[in-house]
Formats: C-alpha cells, sequence, structure tokens
C-alpha cells in the first residue's frame, strides 16, 4: 500500500529538516551573551533583563531572525545584493522587531516608555544581528552543497 503524500507536506518536511539543520550551528551560550550584551548591559532594559520569561522570549525572537536569515541566503548565493534580499523579507523582520519591542513594553509595565525609541532600536540592532548571522550560515551552506 502506498502513502499518498501531497506537495505542501513534502514541502514543510523539506524546509522542517533544513531549520534542524541550520539550527544546530547556534549555541545556547551564544544566544545568552548576545541577549547579554543587547540588553543586559543597557541601563533601559537591565532590570527587565531580571524577570522570569524575558530572555526566552528574546531567544526566540532571535531563533526566528536567524531562520529568515537563513532562509533568504538562497538568494545571496545566486548573486542578489543583501539591500534587496532585506528589502524582500523586510514585512517578516519589522514583524519580529515590533513583536519584540511590544514585548518588552508590556512586561517593563512602562517603565521603558521614557526611552522607547532607544529600546526599539536595541530590539531593531538584536534582530538585524541575528539576522546576518543566518545568513552568513545560509550562505555558506549553500555554498558547500548543505542545503
Amino acid at each position: 500500500m502506498n502513502v499518498i503524500t501531497t506537495f505542501k507536506d513534502k514541502k514543510r518536511e523539506k524546509q522542517l529538516k533544513y531549520e534542524k539543520s541550520v539550527l544546530r550551528e547556534i549555541s545556547l551560550k551564544t544566544l545568552k551573551e548576545r541577549v547579554k550584551q543587547y540588553f543586559g548591559s543597557s541601563r533601559i532594559t537591565a532590570n527587565l533583563m531580571t524577570q522570569s520569561g524575558i530572555e526566552e522570549a528574546c531567544y526566540d525572537v532571535a531563533i526566528e531572525a536567524y531562520l529568515l536569515g537563513a532562509h533568504f541566503s538562497k538568494f545571496g548565493f545566486y548573486g542578489e545584493s543583501v539591500d534587496s534580499i532585506k528589502d524582500r523579507c523586510h514585512k517578516e523582520e519589522k514583524h519580529l522587531i515590533d513583536t519584540l519591542y511590544n514585548f518588552l513594553l508590556y512586561w517593563g509595565k512602562g517603565t521603558e516608555g521614557v526611552y522607547s525609541e532607544s529600546l526599539y532600536y536595541l530590539c531593531e540592532q538584536y534582530v538585524e544581528s541575528w539576522w546576518h548571522e543566518g545568513f552568513r550560515t545560509g550562505e555558506r551552506r549553500h555554498k558547500l552543497r548543505l542545503h
């Protein structure tokens, strides 16, 4: 008896396999260091990072941004510039930035409201750094034909 699978199922299976292989290259230590680098050293968010759950939210956004960069790296491999690739995924990247920003504002209970513009730029830099990290990893994997 044959198992009938659809194109969507195969595509999703292939995507999950790729994401698992790319995520093997991120360590928890790197995630923690980057969160401390961007949010722990800033006086805006230093007291916010002591609450439980905030770091995990930063990890989630970092992983999503990393996977987004890795996913769009295939266009870079075929010769497209990084700026035009970033334009392709601008909506998804902005969504990640806004999600993290709103999460930090909500759990900060308004204490970061005075510094909201600085906080937004911190979130933007954090997501961008993870996007570029994923992009470089994905490009390297394409060059080595590990995709």
